[in-house]
């Protein structure tokens, strides 16, 4: 449950302190707790000496968060009259516009706000600038021509699988039906009427400091830019102070003629590919409780914003860093927001052991770019395919990263005692596969049907709060209530793993099969009888 008394800004640095000084990434945060009649702010770095760099000034890139902004600018569309959840996506664009269908079935604007469009995760054939600044060269005019490049393989809203792609068509969709660019709207509906001062997408107001963005090793990095009419996928800035008044807009505690448009976005939409998704709000049980939750992420920031309506408690983080290949900001912000949560520990610098640093060294392939891993004295570098050889630190939470850029490679362990990594890169995860002697990759060693379907089954976790596991692809998966799916990959008898989320799972049976699970992730044992 959330703390009983209301949160004073030193007990909240307090926190802060305890996850992030000596952190690896040299990461600051900036963070509030807004309760019904107070508001807690605190502003802490991983190095107490570098504070300066963030302040009450300072704008953050928020990321995906943007996209709950967007959600509203629909939903008060849609309360003006302007259409309806139900409308095919191609309804709100251009004329003339190419958008696929399987076998008849549209995308409708709900199956965008709850990603279950069946759009890819990026506009394929759009130009991208470069890693540091993905979205840069694209323009409304690249995006809308990629949608016909896109052929559907199965009915929108039928699977959650998270697209920056119909994000960005549908900011482009709600400026062109309200008559304004992007900024503009956003401003005139949403940033000036709840007083956020400091919000904006390109236009920074003046007094607004724009923060510098880091990756993990603590580097610099430049910005993020969008075309104005794109940038409700990810593009809006905004300070602690600015954000704190959405959370209290989104709570019911500040007046906004949005009201109306913030119950609608709140509301869990129905259908199985919606299931735990309001209007670009994920939503989940915690402790009897409905939470509102959305991470973001950009090559520099990474933010958080979560609340619980009923409990009227909500919670900002913002870092002038990266963290999203580390699992971002959820366990501190989920921490603040009830305090029986645990709350991560900082990263710090590690030193593997032999057998760990030999057994990854070798040849790879991760989604099928040849990478080869090597030793570095104490250390690994690793080097794909016609690019430079980087040097890969390690850390206190056993991943590797590299020194100069924002992504993590994480070791497991396989049955037969071997070792393996997945590669996570630009909120991405993709498994490596050893290259033998040959020259080709190592089949993959896949359990048969009959044994995977011993598995299948709903395994209640906490009330309201389900796993799902599932066959697909001649590959076991799970799926947490509001949560995407995931592949569990085989790791001993009755036990399956997804390294890159830290998850391992044990089955439990008796003389008649499986009964049980244990999911184990973060220190923490979930368990739940199969139904």
């Amino acid at each position: 449950m959330p703390a009983a008394h209301a949160m004073t800004d030193a007990e909240l640095a307090g926190i802060l302190g305890k996850r992030l000084h000596g952190d690896r990434t040299g990461a600051c945060f900036a963070a509030a707790v807004v309760e019904p009649a107070s508001v807690s702010r605190a502003y802490v770095c991983a190095d107490p000496a570098m504070e300066a760099r963030i302040g009450p000034d300072s704008a953050f890139e928020i990321g995906s968060v943007s996209k709950t902004m967007t959600a509203a600018l629909l939903a008060e569309l849609i309360r003006r009259g302007e259409g309806s959840l139900d409308d095919p996506l191609a309804d709100w664009l251009p004329e003339g516009t190419v958008v696929p269908a399987f076998e008849g079935q549209p995308i409708l604007l709900r199956h965008v706000v709850t990603h279950t469009s069946g759009l890819p995760a990026l506009p394929p054939g759009a130009p991208i600038a470069s890693q540091a600044d993905p979205y840069a060269a694209m323009s409304p005019e690249d995006v809308l021509q990629a949608l016909g490049r896109v052929e559907l393989t199965r009915a929108p809203g039928t699977r959650t699988e998270y697209s920056n792609f119909a994000s960005m068509l549908l900011s482009l969709a709600v400026a062109r039906r309200a008559g304004m660019d992007f900024e503009r709207l956003a401003d005139e509906w949403i940033f000036t009427p709840l007083g956020m001062e400091g919000a904006h997408v390109a236009r920074a107001p003046a007094g607004v400091r724009v923060a510098e963005g880091h990756v993990p090793s603590g580097d610099a990095t430049p910005p993020w830019t969008f075309h104005v009419d794109l940038a409700g996928v990810g593009g809006v800035r905004a300070t602690l102070d600015d954000m704190v008044a959405y959370v209290q807009g989104q709570l019911g505690q500040r007046d906004t003629p949005l009201r109306s448009a913030f119950d609608t976005t709140q509301q869990l939409l129905d259908g199985d590919g919606g299931r735990g998704f309001a209007m670009n709000w994920m939503v989940a049980p915690l402790d009897g409780r409905s939470v509102h939750a959305h991470e973001g992420g950009t090559g520099g920031f990474s933010s958080l914003v979560a609340f619980d309506r009923d409990g009227g408690r909500g919670v900002v983080v913002l870092s002038d860093t990266a963290m999203t290949s580390l699992g971002g900001l959820g366990g501190v912000g989920m921490h603040l927001l009830d305090d029986a949560l645990p709350l991560d520990g900082p990263r710090t610098v590690a030193r593997p052991d032999e057998a760990l640093l030999e057994g990854l060294v070798g040849s790879w392939q991760v989604q099928g770019m040849p990478m080869e891993v090597r030793r570095k004295g104490d250390t690994l570098e690793i080097q794909a395919a016609g690019q430079p050889a980087f040097e890969l630190g390690y850390d206190s939470e056993g991943d590797f990263y590299p020194l100069q850029f924002d992504a993590v490679l994480r070791p497991s362990r396989n049955p037969d005692g071997s070792y393996g990594f997945h590669w996570m890169q630009m909120g991405g995860v993709a498994p490596a596969v050893r290259v033998q002697a040959d020259g080709r990759a190592a089949p993959v060693e896949k359990l048969a049907p009959e044994l995977l379907e011993q598995y299948v089954g709903t395994y209640p976790l906490m009330p309201g709060f389900n796993l799902v596991v599932s066959v697909a692809d001649g590959q076991l998966h799970g799926q947490a209530t509001g949560q995407g799916r995931f592949a569990l990959e085989p790791a001993g008898e009755d036990v399956f793993r997804a390294p890159a989320f830290g998850i391992e799972i044990r089955f439990e049976r008796d003389g008649e099969g499986v009964t049980a699970l244990e999911l184990h992730q973060a220190g923490q044992v979930m368990r739940g009888e199969r139904r």
